[in-house]
């Protein structure tokens, strides 16, 4: 059946997932591939009883802050869907995003907002990468006409929307270092020795899921996943990278039979190198470093350079005086917990994850911390009034959960912890919102900070400081 195609569509404003936002005789209309200030041709994919969603089919007048993408395969891949824009515009659709989450949810004043902190990086920012080898790869349009035989295994991406086709990635702007040259090196290897590329389909086939992490200290970690324990190729394969990759300074991989590529119930063997990779923090005093251990299962922000900036204004805003006691729900490695430590008298910290508390410890360690505690399990099980009365009833906590932000038990937990500060760190300003106004009986926000962790995304990183009520 025949799309509809609406004509000469004006694109008023962008919606929080990186679709833009039109309307057609009253109905909100979300275009995919437009920014405001376009005037578009859609091609409307979907309709639904409230909106209907579409994509550009011709672009019939660009808007000012439209600009040339840098990546050449941003027409395919929807990792950096806002690469055509100009990143001063970017910066305002975020700002906007923070304020109508607030103000719509939690009945913020948007006066309390503060303008969102750029990014110091618009590439290369990120320290952790995730490429999938699949022998399913995107085809473009130029390969087909060709009429070349082409070769059907890649390593890259997921193509938007279709979970068994990759796009095969030559050069990624997203991260710096070796990245690049790691993930081609493999490409190249496997092929030439016919290794093989995984079916998620079948799911069957040896190589399956590559990491790269790269640390501000030049260290580099390489996570291989594989569908089989082919001890030879494994062997290969990673003596292969850390023959030519000298950069390489540790190297793991993962024997995963499931059908999903999540690791962390797994066991990471590791290969060669050192155990981690090390990254480093200006102290928030100005004085000296922290270091950070991160191993494979390790939580640590991807943008390192924006995370000290973040981690400044949540230190800022907890105004410790060196007599407090402070709790780091979802602490992941500690870094916040000891990027405070200094200035706290104890600092409680709280995470799902064994393997990252265990990183998190070694992390106080390594920095001659001794005023920290940290404790694994989930976290409306673990903070009780039972665990306050033991660790101490805290003054200040800092939170910094997933995208799903706080179970409503946790929240319940805050508003009768009796701190006197709630700085809560968020990378989903709508399910902060929802947290903020299951508090707002008690706390009331004093100050908000967006900033930008990962630009030509829709995605924000966002601080509140909540006090509490007199």
């Amino acid at each position: 059946m025949k799309r509809e195609v609406l004509s000469a569509v004006r694109i008023e404003n962008m919606g929080a997932t990186g679709k833009a936002l039109a309307r057609h005789n009253d109905m909100v209309v979300f275009v995919e591939g437009a920014i405001p200030g376009d005037i578009v041709d859609v091609d409307v994919r979907k309709k639904k009883k409230s909106f209907w969603e579409g994509r550009v089919k011709q672009l019939v007048q660009g808007s000012e802050d439209r600009k040339e993408a840098s990546c050449q395969h941003f027409t395919l891949c929807g990792g950096c869907k806002w690469q055509n824009v100009r990143y001063e515009a970017q910066l305002q659709y975020k700002q906007q995003q923070v304020v109508d989450n607030l103000v719509r949810l939690a009945k913020v004043d948007p006066g309390q907002i503060n303008d969102i902190v750029p990014s110091a990086q618009e590439l290369q920012y990120r320290n952790k990468l995730e490429y999938t080898f699949s022998n399913w790869r995107w085809f473009t349009k130029e390969e087909v006409d060709s009429g070349k035989e082409l070769n059907k295994c890649g390593v890259g991406f997921h193509l938007p929307g279709q979970f068994d086709k990759i796009i095969d990635i030559e050069e990624c702007l997203l991260q710096g270092g070796p990245s690049n040259k790691i993930r081609n090196l493999i490409r190249e290897y496997a092929l030439s020795n016919a290794l093989g590329f995984y079916d998620i389909k079948k799911h069957e086939g040896f190589l399956r899921n590559l990491i790269v992490r790269t640390a501000n200290t030049g260290e580099v970690m390489v996570i291989l996943q594989v569908g089989r324990n082919e001890e030879e190729n494994i062997r290969k394969t990673l003596d292969y990278v850390l023959e030519k990759v000298p950069e390489v300074t540790c190297a793991y991989y993962v024997v995963n039979g499931k059908k999903n590529d999540t690791f962390f119930d797994l066991e990471v063997v590791h290969y060669g190198g050192k155990p981690y990779i090390a990254e480093k923090m200006v102290n928030p005093s100005g004085e000296g470093h922290l270091h950070y251990r991160v191993g494979p299962k390790s939580f640590y922000q991807t943008n390192s350079l924006q995370a000290e900036v973040l981690y400044k204004i949540a230190w800022e805003y907890a105004g410790l005086q060196g007599d407090e006691i402070v709790y780091d729900l979802f602490t992941g490695t500690g870094t916040i917990a000891n990027y405070v430590a200094g200035n706290a008298q104890k600092v409680v910290g709280i995470e799902y994850v064994p393997e990252a508390i265990e990183d998190a410890r070694i992390n106080s360690s390594i920095n001659s911390i001794n005023n920290t505690v940290f404790f694994a399990g989930d976290m409306k099980d673990i903070l009780t009034t039972e665990f306050m009365e033991q660790e101490g009833h805290p003054n200040v906590i800092i939170t910094d959960p997933p995208r799903a932000g706080m179970h409503a038990d946790v929240c319940e937990r805050l508003l009768h912890s009796g701190a006197e500060k709630i700085v809560y760190v968020s990378c989903n300003p709508a399910t902060q919102a929802r947290d903020i106004g299951l508090l707002d009986s008690r706390y009331f926000v004093e100050k908000v900070q967006p900033v930008d962790m990962f630009p030509h995304t829709p995605h924000v990183e966002n601080v509140i400081l909540l006090r509490l009520r007199e």
